[in-house]
């Protein structure tokens, strides 16, 4: 029988092959299988690291707020100490890993060169147990990036942090910053996220491929206008690291104007975010800016990221990080003034608004990739069901797949088509998508909706092997995951 975090649908699960790193195929039928991996680029020569850090991979208990875990940390901290550095510096960060298994870090949204992207079995070999690795690579982008490990199922439990890269040149015109992480927890008070695998993988099935409208087994935990958006009901959801009953607060002056930085670093879970009494104006997603729009609601992705300005009112408000589809929320509390503090429970009237999707925002002029007709097209499926559990890319997992091949300077357009009833946070490494059918907009992680199609265009100016993969670590680790190589 499946752990009692499991959605109340009857999950059957599939294997997904081996360990940490596979991948699957994303390609066309008519472009010849790959015999050989491409070797990574090597390190380039960066000059002296403006910005150097060590990160401390162990086993440590955290405090969540009144309930205690034991679980694997950067730094002993939930979430994992922030990083930050301008655009254009040089980062060096090295790793030690005093876990009992191999662990690797990769840098999330980051534009750097393939040495440092951190998947072990295509970029570099992992860490193993005891051992180092210096991570050293550029930032040329500014926005909100967060870095995890590329290796199991281990961003389900505590190692995770914020990784903010400033724009010298921006003008600012906010009183305050804050940096805000959500997340779905288990570790150290449920089932494991390593047995919540492995009871997927003992329920091995057959990927079914083309449109399947078959919803048996889909709807147990709860409807969602985005479908299904979730595999696993957990114990607790996170706002930096603390439960609802036990929040965080933020403090500052009312009508002061305050930048909040949301990141999505969540294994399973879809949120949906809002600020009691409150509009926020969204003015990046995912590093990129956009064209200011204010909403009282948005729908955040695994991997996604959400920067918003909001003009504080005076008192005490709730935060609120609802999981999609599922039971239960994270919170996290804002005060200006006087007032107690909201329970637990609290759900602002803003929540059941029409929250925005961050793929239906337009670019701002600066962010536009040069529009360009694509030299090469490429269709992607994805596929899978929940009876049996199974998860794939054009109706395969890695080690039955051709992994895309490109040539550097080609501009290579990805046409996916979800063919399920799930929601799929679609995540590509060193590199950001243009999506033409939105203006444009900058993502490199994009909500594909079920039964919904997005063309995504891809400039190749980065060779390496790269990994492209959906951001719910049990999907990708179970097969939703290949590789675009040049």
């Amino acid at each position: 029988m499946l752990p009692t975090m499991f959605s109340r649908r009857q999950v059957l699960s599939t294997g997904l092959g081996l360990g940490g790193a596979t991948l699957l195929s994303a390609c066309t039928t008519t472009r010849p299988r790959a015999t050989t991996p491409i070797t990574a680029p090597p390190t380039p020569s960066l000059g002296t690291p403006a910005v150097q850090a060590t990160l401390r991979v162990g086993v440590d208990r955290v405090d969540l707020g009144g309930v205690t875990a034991t679980t694997w940390l950067y730094g002993g901290v939930l979430p994992g100490k922030e990083i930050r550095a301008k655009a254009g510096d040089v980062l060096a960060v090295r790793v030690e890993n005093t876990l009992p298994v191999e662990t690797s870090v990769h840098w999330h949204g980051i534009r750097l060169h393939n040495a440092a992207d951190g998947v072990p079995g295509l970029t570099q070999d992992p860490i193993g147990p005891g051992g180092s690795f210096t991570y050293t690579f550029r930032a040329p982008d500014p926005g909100s990036y967060f870095f995890h490990p590329h290796s199991g199922v281990q961003i389900d439990r505590g190692l995770y942090a914020p990784l903010i890269i400033d724009d010298p040149a921006e003008p600012g015109g906010y009183d305050a910053e804050w940096v805000l992480l959500l997340d779905d927890w288990t570790d150290g008070v449920g089932t494991s996220p390593d047995d919540i695998l492995a009871e997927f993988k003992a329920q091995n099935g057959t990927i079914s491929k083309g449109m399947s409208h078959d919803m048996s087994g889909m709807r147990g935990m709860g409807s969602s206008p985005l479908g299904d958006v979730g595999d696993i009901r957990y114990p607790h959801y996170l706002i930096n690291g603390r439960i609802p009953t036990a929040p965080r607060t933020l403090t500052a002056k009312p009508g002061h104007t305050v930048r909040v930085r949301i990141i999505n670093a969540a294994a399973d879970t879809l949120f949906r975010v809002a600020l009691g009494g409150h509009v926020m104006t969204v003015t990046h997603t995912d590093g990129y800016p956009v064209q200011p729009v204010e909403t009282r609601a948005l729908y955040v992705a695994q991997g996604e990221r959400v920067d918003v300005l909001v003009s504080l009112a005076d008192g005490v408000f709730p935060l609120v990080a609802a999981a999609e589809g599922k039971t239960g929320q994270g919170l996290i509390l804002v005060r200006t003034g006087s007032g107690g503090a909201p329970a637990a429970t609290v759900r602002p009237a803003e929540l059941d608004t029409d929250p925005l999707l961050l793929a239906a925002l337009t670019p701002s002029e600066t962010a536009r990739l040069q529009e360009q007709q694509p030299d090469q097209v490429e269709q992607v499926t994805l596929n899978g069901q929940m009876q049996p559990y199974a998860w794939g890319m054009n109706g395969t997992v890695f080690g039955s797949d051709t992994p895309i091949r490109t040539t550097n300077g080609s501009r290579v357009r990805l046409q996916m088509a979800n063919e399920t009833m799930m929601a799929h946070p679609m995540h590509i490494h060193g590199h950001t998508w243009s999506l033409p059918g939105n203006g444009g907009l900058r993502k490199d992680t994009v909500l594909v909706l079920p039964m919904q199609t997005v063309t995504a265009d891809l400039q190749a100016d980065n060779p390496g092997t790269w990994a492209y993969h959906c951001h719910n670590i049990y999907h990708a680790e179970i097969g939703m995951m290949t590789s675009l190589q040049y």
